[in-house]
C-alpha cells in the first residue's frame, strides 16, 4: 500500500462574533498541538493586516510560539508579504528562528500586502519608496543575504544577518494565478497555489510549475502545495450547515464588509436574495465540504488534476472544536482511503 500524499493545514486564527483576537491567538496554538498528534506534515501561519475576521498580523511571531509547542510539525509563514517588510528584517527573523528550531521552519512569501491599500501605505510608510511591483528586487535582496554575494561595492557587501551559521529555511513562493508558478520555477523553489481563495484554475499554473521547474541547489526536483478550503462533519448536511459561514462571509466581503466571523445560525438568518445566493452558489464550488468520505473522493481527484506533492488545507468552520474535528475527520478518511480507487460520483 503507498504513502498518502501529506497533510498540512493553513491558520489564520480566525476572529468570530465570540472569539476575539487575543482568544483566536490561543486557539491557534491549540490547533497546533491537534495536528502535531494528528500527523499533519507541517502549519502554516498568514499575514494579513486591519482584517476584523482575521487576528494573524505577524507570523513569524506566531511561528516560534508554535514551534516551541510541538514536536514534529514543520511550521511556516503562509506567507510573509515581501512587499511590507525589509528583506533583511526577514532574513534574520527566519535564520533565527532555524536557529531555535532546525529544520523545522518554511519561509512562504507572497506578493500581495495583505491588507487594503491605505493599510499597506501605513505598513510601508518608513521604507524606502520604491516604483512598482518591487517584488523581485525584494526577493533578489532577500537571497543574497543567505548567499552574501552583493557586488564588490555595493553598500550592503559588509552587512550580514544574524545569526550567521543558521541557514535560511526552505522558500516557498505562494501565488493564486500564473505568475508565481513560473517564478517559483525558474529560481527552484517551493510552490504553494492558493485555491482557497483564487477564482484562477489551479491545474494550469500547478502543471506549469511543473514542466518548467528549473533545478536549484535548494531543491532539485519540484514540488508543489495545493491550499484549499474545506470543512469536514461527520455527515454532508452538518458539514452544509457549518459551511454557511463561509457563505455570509462571502456576502460580506463582495459588499466591503470585513467583519468577524459569523455562526452558521447567524447565516441562516441573512436575508438572502436570489443574487446573493447565486454568488455563494459559484463560491461554493471551490469549498471541500461534506462528510469525510464525500470530501476525501472529491479531494484525490483535485490531487491528481493538479499533480499536487501536497494538501494544505484551511478551514474557518466557527466553532473551535468542530473545526478540530474537521481536521481530524480529514486526516482519518485520508490515510483510510490510500489504495482505494477515486470512483465515487461528485
Amino acid at each position: 500500500m503507498s504513502s498518502p500524499t501529506p497533510l498540512s493545514a493553513l491558520d489564520l486564527s480566525f476572529v468570530t462574533t465570540q472569539t476575539p483576537p487575543s482568544k483566536a491567538l490561543a486557539q491557534t496554538i491549540e490547533l497546533a498541538k491537534h495536528l502535531d498528534g494528528l500527523g499533519y506534515k507541517r502549519l502554516w501561519l498568514a499575514e494579513h493586516h486591519s482584517l476584523a475576521s482575521i487576528a494573524s498580523s505577524a507570523p513569524e511571531i506566531m511561528i516560534g510560539q508554535v514551534a516551541a509547542v510541538t514536536q514534529n510539525i514543520r511550521v511556516g509563514s503562509g506567507g510573509v508579504m515581501l512587499t511590507n517588510h525589509a528583506p533583511l528584517m526577514v532574513a534574520e527573523r527566519f535564520k533565527l528562528l532555524e536557529a531555535l528550531f532546525p529544520g523545522r521552519i518554511d519561509l512562504g512569501l507572497g506578493r500581495a500586502p495583505g491588507t487594503d491599500q491605505v493599510t499597506a501605505f501605513a505598513l510601508r510608510r518608513k521604507m524606502e519608496e520604491r516604483q512598482g511591483d518591487d517584488f523581485l528586487e525584494r526577493l533578489q535582496e532577500l537571497m543574497l543575504w543567505e548567499t552574501g554575494e552583493f557586488p564588490e561595492g555595493h553598500p550592503f557587501n559588509k552587512v550580514f544577518a544574524m545569526p550567521t551559521d543558521a541557514p535560511l529555511p526552505p522558500i516557498w513562493l505562494l501565488g493564486s494565478s500564473d505568475y508565481s508558478a513560473q517564478l517559483a520555477a525558474q529560481i527552484g523553489v517551493g510552490y504553494s497555489f492558493a485555491s482557497h481563495f483564487s477564482d484562477f484554475d489551479a491545474v494550469a499554473p500547478m502543471r506549469a510549475y511543473r514542466e518548467l521547474f528549473r533545478p536549484s541547489e535548494g531543491l532539485e526536483k519540484p514540488y508543489s502545495i495545493i491550499a484549499l478550503a474545506a470543512v469536514v462533519a461527520e455527515t454532508d448536511e452538518e458539514a452544509d450547515h457549518l459551511a454557511k459561514t463561509y457563505d455570509l462571509n462571502w456576502i460580506r466581503r463582495a459588499r466591503g464588509e470585513m467583519k468577524p466571523l459569523a455562526s452558521p445560525e447567524e447565516a441562516d438568518a441573512h436575508p438572502w436574495t436570489e443574487a446573493e445566493r447565486a454568488y455563494v452558489a459559484r463560491k461554493r464550488v471551490r469549498l471541500f465540504a461534506g462528510s469525510p468520505r464525500t470530501v476525501v473522493t472529491r479531494l484525490r481527484r483535485f490531487v491528481e488534476e493538479t499533480e499536487a506533492d501536497e494538501v494544505m488545507v484551511t478551514s474557518s468552520v466557527f466553532d473551535h472544536g468542530k473545526r478540530m474535528r474537521s481536521y481530524e475527520l480529514l486526516m482519518r478518511e485520508w490515510v483510510a482511503s490510500v489504495g482505494a480507487p477515486a470512483t465515487l460520483e461528485a
